[in-house]
């Protein structure tokens, strides 16, 4: 790296934080996360506007591969951050109505996104015409599982059945999609290396569950004289974090698998306190690189040329995410005994995509199953969809005006929290 390229590399780091923390604000005063604005924002820097000449100019070509490297930093921060926060305890006491919504929410998505898929095909280039269906499909399940846990902690939901519900299916949503994407991408051998490879994940799995969370157990127990953490388990879990993550690299899948896959290793200890105490130091960290993320996806999203034929995928690729997702969520529930507005509103809430689908669609484009145009398509689509699930819970469910009605659709005469209908106060109109 030459004296030039640093100073800009620096330049755009501070660039980058001022362009997150304003898109940030202006996203939260319009009711919205503030990672939706960050995307935008990195989609408006990027070639869409002005026929590419400030993203020319504010990130250079030769400049483009170190900010690469901080993006892919971040996204294994991010991804190990999804598999510790992933609580294995809500599928085991979810019950029937989260396990049959989430099935519901991943399986008819899915169907949809493939068939949609087989129409695509012959207008869009892909290394393997079976790995474009089933991502397409795979692609068009996806709830993003923190963007939904900050909805239902800023309108007041994190603590009502209906809150619990919607968690308890995104993280089952969320485990099936990771693991079918990581089979999809598998099939993939666009740079020549063997298939066979891949097998070796799953050994791969099982020695982190079975040799490493045993050791992390007995290491994360450990305090330090302040009673927090110490250095020397930070950096086991940091080593193992990113050996991981290289380990699936070189297996043939992408790293953040890897990545993944050591959050979800990471034991559970309830009463420790050290999940947290990991969560907050690596927030920061994330706070700095996922913005640079957002940056780098957004260069690769070109709207200008999309034209007439792009807007009619793009009209077909939202109404098939959209039927697909919420059809399937909203049915699912309905056959459970929820009523048909507290349906509604599980289903607006796993049609939720955000910074979750914009991880699957870049493992896509880098796999080469996807090209440019359609990647540019289904990163609106994330957006639109994430963006309308606010303006929907508002007039859905107003903030502080949900009752939870404790009787069980399985079994009216009992009271079963897990269950429970969630049933929203009349609005005043």
């Amino acid at each position: 790296m030459t004296d030039l390229q640093a100073a800009i590399l620096l330049a755009d780091l501070a660039l980058i934080v001022v362009v997150a923390q304003l898109a940030g604000r202006v996203a939260r005063a319009l009711g919205q996360p503030p990672v939706l604005g960050e995307i935008v924002g990195g989609i408006l820097v990027g070639p869409t506007l002005f026929d590419g000449a400030v993203a020319e100019t504010l990130f250079p070509h030769d400049v483009r591969p170190y900010l690469g490297a901080l993006a892919d930093l971040g996204l294994v921060l991010f991804m190990f951050i999804v598999g510790l926060e992933f609580d294995f305890s809500r599928l085991r006491g979810s019950g029937r109505v989260a396990s049959v919504t989430a099935l519901g929410a991943t399986v008819v998505p899915f169907g949809l996104g493939c068939l949609l898929a087989l129409h695509l095909a012959g207008t869009h280039e892909s290394s393997n015409r079976l790995s474009f269906v089933l991502f397409i499909g795979v692609a068009l399940s996806v709830t993003a599982f923190p963007v939904l846990a900050r909805i239902l902690e800023d309108r007041g939901m994190a603590g009502t059945a209906l809150g619990a519900i919607a968690l308890s299916a995104a993280a089952a949503c969320d485990l099936a999609v990771w693991t079918m994407l990581s089979f999809v991408q598998a099939m993939v051998d666009g740079d020549g290396r063997g298939h066979w490879r891949v097998v070796l994940v799953m050994p791969f799995a099982l020695f982190l569950y079975f040799c490493v969370r045993p050791l992390l157990r007995r290491l994360l127990t450990r305090r330090g004289s302040d009673g927090a953490l110490t250095t020397t388990s930070r950096a086991v879990l940091l080593t193992g974090l990113f050996a991981s993550a290289a380990v699936t690299q070189l297996l043939g899948l992408h790293f953040v698998f890897g990545a993944f896959l050591f959050g979800l290793v990471v034991p559970r200890i309830e009463g420790s306190g050290y999940r947290q105490e990991v969560m907050r130091d690596t927030r920061f960290a994330t706070g700095l690189l996922l913005p640079v993320y957002f940056i780098v996806a957004g260069l690769k999203v070109d709207l200008s040329g999309v034209g007439v034929p792009g807007l009619g995928e793009l009209s077909l690729i939202m109404l098939v995410a959209v039927v697909g997702k919420f059809g399937g969520a909203w049915l699912a529930a309905r056959s459970q005994g929820l009523p048909s507005r507290s349906s509604a509103v599980l289903a607006t809430l796993m049609n939720t995509r955000g910074l979750t689908e914009l991880v699957a669609l870049s493992v896509g484009l880098q796999a080469g199953i996807l090209d440019e145009r359609l990647y540019s398509l289904m990163v609106v689509m994330a957006v639109v969809t994430t963006a309308a699930a606010g303006p929907l819970l508002a007039w859905l469910a107003p903030r502080q005006s949900t009752k939870v009605v404790s009787e069980s659709p399985d079994n009216p005469s009992r009271a079963a929290p897990s269950h429970a209908s969630v049933v929203p106060a009349p609005r005043d109109e």
